[in-house]
């Protein structure tokens, strides 16, 4: 298989910015305790395709309920490959857990960003069968997978990122 990224924490600094912007009435040792806990995406067997993400925190979602989750971890990756985020299948097949913007996309020039590149996720719970969903600290919430991309032969894009959520547009 050709190895093309790598996952890495934000720093501190840059994760206490984004965790406080979510959850503003969190103790500064709380946010540190939270940090320490962080661990990179993983893939559970060798046949996976996705890259778990872990949520660094319990929580729940009622039906209709959505949630900013500040994950702690960018990612630096080739110039012709996008990481692509989803929830678990498991999570999606029983509670309709979903992303809000369906499928997040994660360019290779986000690492770069002012924000370090730092990856959130917004996901509802979606269930229309009344089911709440209780996600561990810890455990997987969401998947990464990575795919390679092309361009057309007469791309003459220049424009350098720098910025997150939208920022392509601007």
């Amino acid at each position: 298989m050709n190895k093309i990224a790598r996952f890495h924490k934000v720093s501190r600094e840059q994760f206490q910015e984004g965790w406080l912007d979510t959850f503003p009435e969190t103790a500064p040792e709380r946010v540190q305790e939270i940090y320490d806990g962080l661990r990179l995406p993983k893939r559970a067997t060798a046949g996976s395709a996705g890259y778990d993400f872990f949520s660094p925190f319990s929580f729940s979602l009622k039906p209709g309920e959505t949630i900013k989750i500040p994950t702690g971890i960018r990612v630096e990756m080739k110039d012709d490959w996008v990481l692509l985020l989803f929830p678990r299948s498991g999570l999606g097949f029983k509670y309709r857990l979903q992303m809000n913007n369906t499928v997040g996309v994660i360019d290779s020039d986000y690492f770069y960003s002012d924000n370090e590149g730092h990856i959130f996720a917004k996901i509802t719970n979606d269930s229309n069968e009344g089911k709440e969903v209780f996600i561990e600290a810890g455990s997987g919430f969401m998947q990464g997978i990575f795919m390679q991309y092309g361009l057309t032969e007469d791309d003459d894009v220049t424009d350098v990122r720098n910025g997150g959520f939208g920022s392509t547009s601007k």
